[in-house]
């Protein structure tokens, strides 16, 4: 089964030209990024109606970032022509275009004159569209004077997306109490700018031959450079596949110390790790809005005695933070859970919204050995995913070969149904990007509130003088009730504090005296970010499609 991607590319040498001349007028702040306002307000010079500009920009922008760069700008020049031509417009148009070589630049008006004065005003458009008719304004200043005790902030220049916005916020209000409190040495390194405009990524975990790398070809259609297939652990590494000019393996020493990849975080598992790790750069219209994540199979039986060089699980866990999606791929012949599987398993704890089960290659087993494996399957995991609610589970062959004519009729319409829907939750993923964004950054600053308030709780349980040794010892020793206490004083759901062991480990290579006290300030600065300004960004900046 093939995913269509809408890249919408098609053009002559000579309308891109056009077009980039085009953009390079719309583009007011010449960044590169043409925002709404701005966008409308070109698009207002095709003399369409306000609802077809607006769903010129729902479709151009279907990452939903906010605002269009070079590529989506000639979708919504292309949109903008045909609907000129009577075509009633849809997010599929574009595809069901034979030709768009041949499609002529839509008529715009008043070309001249608008490169003349390079910006029209366009409060009033930027409000009909949102379905408001008060003018808004998008600055910083705007959207963080009001209420906001932290000045600096209202001095950077205009925000043009939310995920500006979320930079800007992180830098100047949670990143502080992070370094303060040492959540970047505890729980997760700081966030750079390429972790916030990364694409949207999809990890694969499962134990060997279960059809991981399998599984990204039959997306691909084709092999990623360095893919391996086998019936034996094959996939000896990590592997990011991504979108890039050409084909390349590019080593993981490299990859870990680019800037402008979000993967400078690993160089804390240490050399033995990145020797293992690697990225797979092709080009392919797939991944130009995901990227995903090939690892090694998770060991069972003898295997799982020999140890790893490295943290494995770790890493795994350090994906898990980063990822929009994991798919945990089973075998109907490989049901039984390893105990490394299990620790990769809860590796994963706090990422439950996150996960999908898929049953691979389930066309190697009759309807009747179905339902039993089906019901093994889930048996399993609710033991080890520990939770009431029952995981999705997919059930298919993703496979480029043909089907068994074992499963028969049934089965195959069965396999086919379950496969569109795992392939339309994959197509999903980049709409729901800019929201995954802030719900991770949510997560992030009530972890960084609760890590704060445990750090500071310890100092203050220290003795001034005498004992500090004995009591640190103590303090770790008895860290539940740290938590339990913490909880209690400052009203914390238990859900959102740390793994105790993993907490503890940590925390012995410290020494508790030299942490910080309690800082309120810094702490209602958060609470201020959280109850005051990322709503107000998202009020002010929400995508024009909504």
């Amino acid at each position: 089964m093939e995913i269509s991607s809408v890249t919408m590319n098609s053009y002559s040498k000579e309308n891109r030209k056009m077009y980039q001349t085009w953009f390079d007028i719309a583009d007011y702040d010449g960044d590169g990024r043409l925002t709404g306002k701005d966008a409308i307000a070109f698009f207002a010079l095709s003399n369409l109606s306000r609802p077809e500009l607006k769903q010129v920009w729902a479709i151009a922008d279907s990452k939903r970032q906010g605002f269009l760069g070079l590529k989506e700008f000639i979708t919504a020049m292309q949109l903008l022509s045909l609907a000129q031509e009577g075509h009633e417009l849809t997010s599929d148009l574009l595809k069901d275009i034979d030709n768009l070589e041949t499609l002529s630049p839509p008529s715009i008006e008043g070309l001249d004159t608008f490169a003349e004065k390079h910006r029209i005003p366009i409060s009033n458009i930027h409000s009909e569209i949102n379905g408001s008719t008060q003018p808004q304004t998008t600055t910083a200043k705007s959207l963080f004077s009001k209420k906001s005790k932290n000045k600096s902030i209202t001095s950077f220049a205009a925000i043009t997306s939310v995920v500006d916005g979320l930079k800007m916020l992180y830098n100047e209000k949670l990143k502080p109490l992070e370094a303060t409190y040492l959540f970047n040495d505890f729980v997760s390194p700081a966030l750079t700018t390429s972790d916030f405009d990364a694409k949207p990524m999809v990890m694969l975990l499962g134990q060997y031959s279960t059809g991981k790398t399998t599984f990204i070809k039959h997306l691909l259609q084709c092999n990623y450079p360095g893919a391996h297939i086998g019936p034996e652990p094959t996939t000896d590494r990590f592997i990011v596949v991504m979108s890039g000019p050409d084909e390349r393996n590019i080593p993981g020493n490299s990859v870990a110390v680019h800037a402008d990849l979000p993967f400078t975080g690993l160089t804390s598992f240490g050399g033995s790790f990145l020797s293992k790790f690697e990225c797979a750069q092709m080009p392919h219209p797939l991944l130009e809005h995901i990227t995903l994540v090939d690892t090694p199979g998770v060991l069972s039986g003898e295997k799982q005695r020999t140890q790893r060089s490295y943290d494995f699980t770790g890493v795994i866990s350090w994906f898990a933070a980063k990822c929009d999606l994991i798919l945990l791929l089973f075998d109907p012949h490989k049901l039984d859970i390893s105990d490394e599987f299990k620790r990769v398993i809860s590796s994963l704890r706090g990422h439950d919204d996150k996960i999908r089960v898929v049953l691979n290659k389930a066309d190697q087993v009759d309807t009747q050995q179905l339902m039993r494996v089906y019901g093994a399957l889930m048996w399993s995991l609710g033991k080890v995913l520990n939770t009431p609610e029952v995981a999705r589970v997919y059930i298919g062959s993703f496979d480029q070969k043909p089907m068994n004519e074992a499963v028969g009729p049934v089965g195959k319409e069965l396999f086919e149904k379950e496969q569109d829907d795992l392939l339309q939750d994959l197509i999903d993923i980049p709409k729901k990007a800019c929201d995954r964004r802030i719900n991770e950054f949510v997560k992030r600053a009530r972890a960084v509130k609760i890590h704060a308030y445990i750090i500071s709780h310890l100092k203050k349980e220290m003795p001034a003088l005498m004992g500090k040794s004995k009591t640190q010892k103590k303090l770790i020793a008895n860290l539940d009730n740290v938590f339990a206490k913490v909880q209690r004083e400052f009203h914390l759901p238990a859900g959102d504090f740390p793994d105790v062991d993993q907490f503890k480990e940590v925390l012995a290579r410290y020494n508790i005296d030299d942490f910080e006290k309690l800082k309120p300030k810094m702490i209602q600065t958060v609470d201020e970010m959280l109850g005051y300004d990322i709503p107000e960004l998202l009020k002010n900046l929400r995508n024009l499609q909504d």
